[in-house]
């Protein structure tokens, strides 16, 4: 790289607080323009350029590639947080995209990968009693009608597993062989035939008003997800988006 004579006092009058402002420092001794590090606050140094001709920085602490100027703010560190508590409130893809300013695309796969990370926060008790309960809704078109079953512990309100798919045996099963295998004092749901062959007799009930608890929490999905309002064109446009969503609502 070639030495380019430069006036010292002219640089340094330049370089004024906007730029440290910006966490942006300049080397006099070797004029090289260093950035610090968005995520470690370390130095990078210049390493390639996009494809617009943008330069690219590269941290030798993190590794982690960057640039001093983005378009959009999904480098943040904080951007998981704010997209976690406006899933909850109910923002729908493109509603978190123009609130955050970033791409919707990054928005998908920021859930999906938030969700992918999720590990049940509540420990499987035996002798414990549960309910289980299915909630309706439409994905990609009214005519796809689709179920979310899930199972909850009524003492701490701990959703236990979900799963998302058709109204089968199949589906329940993935809810309720976790519960069987706990060995649970009691399994309360409603009067669907698809439970007689899936819980034993002995720890199957679905006596009256058994499943006050998980209906009630149906209500504050409805209330609290667009997504999963009884009259509404926000339904989930795919089953792993809707599944992402509710693992997020349930468990962070």
């Amino acid at each position: 790289m070639k030495r380019v004579d430069i006036d010292i006092h002219s640089l340094l009058f330049c370089v004024n607080r906007t730029l440290y402002e910006r966490k942006f420092v300049v080397s006099v001794s070797n004029y090289h323009l260093i950035m610090n590090c968005n995520y470690c606050q370390k130095n990078c140094i210049k390493k390639g350029k996009q494809k617009n001709g943008t330069q690219k920085f590269f941290c030798c602490s993190c590794k982690k590639y960057q640039q001093m100027n983005y378009q959009r703010q999904a480098f943040r560190p904080d951007i998981d947080k704010q997209i976690i508590t406006l899933v909850k409130e109910s923002c729908g893809i493109r509603s978190i995209s123009r609130i955050l300013n970033i791409f919707p695309t990054t928005v998908i796969s920021r859930t999906l990968k938030i969700s992918a990370g999720l590990k049940r926060p509540y420990p499987i008790v035996k002798g414990n009693c549960y309910e289980v309960d299915e909630l309706f809704t439409y994905v990609g078109q009214k005519r796809n009608r689709i179920c979310i079953c899930y199972s909850l512990e009524p003492k701490s309100g701990g959703i236990i597993d979900v799963v998302v798919g058709r109204r089968n045996k199949t589906t329940l099963r993935k809810v309720t062989d976790t519960l069987v295998l706990s060995d649970a004092k009691r399994i309360t749901t409603d009067k669907l035939n698809s439970y007689k062959d899936l819980i034993p007799t002995e720890m199957h009930s679905t006596k009256l008003r058994g499943i006050n608890h998980i209906e009630r929490k149906n209500l504050s999905l409805r209330t609290h997800l667009k997504r999963l309002n009884r009259r509404t064109i926000a339904y989930s446009k795919s089953m792993v988006m809707l599944l992402a969503v509710v693992r997020i609502y349930f468990w962070c």
